[in-house]
């Protein structure tokens, strides 16, 4: 039977596709819209440029919990052990004498550490989740302010070159993002442990009868969320040019946050870096806004409690609808 109807192109088909799984995405095309014309600096290079700085370092935490959260976990962690672990680079460089890049692998094997013991609890001492990471948000935090005795700890240069530019204009903390990113989407699309991620967020028991260790999978997977922390906390320390025993506090909300408005649901088994991606920069755009309006910092806690509320909202009638 004839029909007027032309097919659609492979193009506006795998454009609509993409919005369609990720409507975090028509978001922020509609935000960017709204502050460009609410304000003729936002879409001024220098102001994307800081929009996309000050994304970073909640994206490599929010590309970690992305792989926690597709398994149907959380990790309240996070926050601190980037703490720490900005905290144990600089205290080995300064206090120990330790060469930069022996201080910032201590930095990092911190975090894997941290990550292994979240893992533990709740694979074998069958903590939940939640009550093992919030622990772990108190042990990192409190280890960072012993080991710093609450003040700023110097970093070395290698450090604080990841908060620098290169060649005047690209930002470090942008490449870092980007890269980690990339090596995120690798992880759960391509990857074993990625294909583990979704069974076990699907159905854990039936991951389990499947052949799938599970408890091995999530000391991998609590391993791989903390490390990206850790690497998120260097790159803080490198913005900030100091090790900050309080820094990154709350960031673990932004970094759920990120997730869950890029699409991923709470209950486990979806989600995707790029889903991810977005929704940081989503955060990033709405707080860049709020400041370029002059709209109060104590009424933007509201509004991104409003974002979070709403992106939990959507993932709850989403699953209900499926």
């Amino acid at each position: 039977m004839p029909t007027d109807i032309a097919p659609a192109s492979p193009w506006s088909s795998r454009a609509k596709e993409t919005l369609g799984q990720n409507g975090a995405l028509g978001a922020l095309v509609v935000l960017g819209i709204a502050m460009a014309i609410l304000s003729p600096v936002f879409l001024t290079p220098q102001n994307l440029t800081n929009v996309g700085t000050q994304a970073a370092v909640v994206a490599i935490l929010a590309f970690g919990q992305t792989f926690v959260i597709v398994s149907a976990g959380i990790d309240l962690s996070v926050g601190s052990v980037a703490a720490l672990s900005a905290i144990v680079t600089g205290y080995g460089a300064s206090n120990l004498g330790l060469p930069a890049w022996i201080a910032i692998l201590l930095g990092l094997a911190t975090g894997l550490a941290a990550g292994v013991v979240n893992g533990i609890l709740i694979s074998y001492g069958r903590l939940p989740a939640f009550i093992a990471t919030m622990a772990m948000l108190s042990v990192a935090r409190g280890l960072a302010l012993v080991l710093s005795n609450g003040i700023p700890v110097k970093v070395p240069a290698e450090v604080a070159f990841f908060g620098s530019t290169l060649g005047g204009w690209l930002p470090v903390p942008l490449v870092i993002m980007v890269v980690l990113g990339v090596l995120a989407a690798f992880i759960l699309n391509r990857t074993y442990v990625g294909r583990c991620m979704y069974a076990i967020g699907g159905n854990e028991e039936a991951a389990r009868l499947s052949g799938i260790n599970v408890g091995r999978q999530k000391l991998i997977i609590y391993g791989l969320s903390a490390t990206f922390a850790a690497v998120a906390g260097l790159v803080l320390a490198g913005r900030l040019a100091s090790g900050q025993p309080q820094a990154a506090a709350g960031y673990e909300l932004d970094a759920i946050a990120a997730v869950v408005i890029g699409g991923a649901s709470l209950a486990g088994g979806t989600g995707r870096a790029f889903g991810t991606f977005v929704g940081a920069l989503v955060l990033a755009v709405i707080r860049n806004g709020l400041n370029l309006l002059n709209v109060s910092s104590f009424w933007q806690q509201v509004v991104i409690g409003i974002v979070i509320a709403l992106a939990v909202l959507t993932d709850t009638l989403r699953r209900k609808s499926k």
